[in-house]
């Protein structure tokens, strides 16, 4: 039996799993880091991934408590990586992290700053 190909976007790496395994233990198959404080459980939240919309077919459909963990975040096409299960063909983007996004943020503020002087 063949596997399902995973593909996570920015690093543009693809993984073939078994269909039921999750975003999270895919991107750990790949190599790709996502997030993680409470090792799976739906606890933290910080496995969000965003998936658009012709990838979300292949993800089983949200149970009650991601649903519920995501809130208004579910419509926009995310979903908790510890809970999402692989069906068939995916593409997932993984945010950037808050804490390199800031960092990058004011280095950019700094890099035009130095450049009005």
């Amino acid at each position: 039996m063949s596997g399902i190909d995973v593909h996570f976007w920015p690093d543009d790496k693809k993984i073939s799993v078994r269909s039921g395994t999750t975003l999270l233990d895919a991107g750990r198959k790949a190599k790709v880091h996502i997030r993680t404080r409470c090792g799976g459980k739906a606890a933290c939240l910080m496995c969000k991934v965003k998936v658009n919309d012709s990838s979300s077919k292949g993800l089983a459909p949200m149970n009650v408590n991601e649903r519920l963990k995501l809130g208004s975040q579910a419509e926009e096409g995310y979903r908790l990586a510890c809970q999402a299960r692989v069906i068939g063909p995916v593409q997932v983007t993984i945010p950037e992290d808050p804490l390199k996004a800031a960092i990058r943020a004011q280095l950019a503020r700094q890099a035009e700053e130095d450049d009005l002087f």
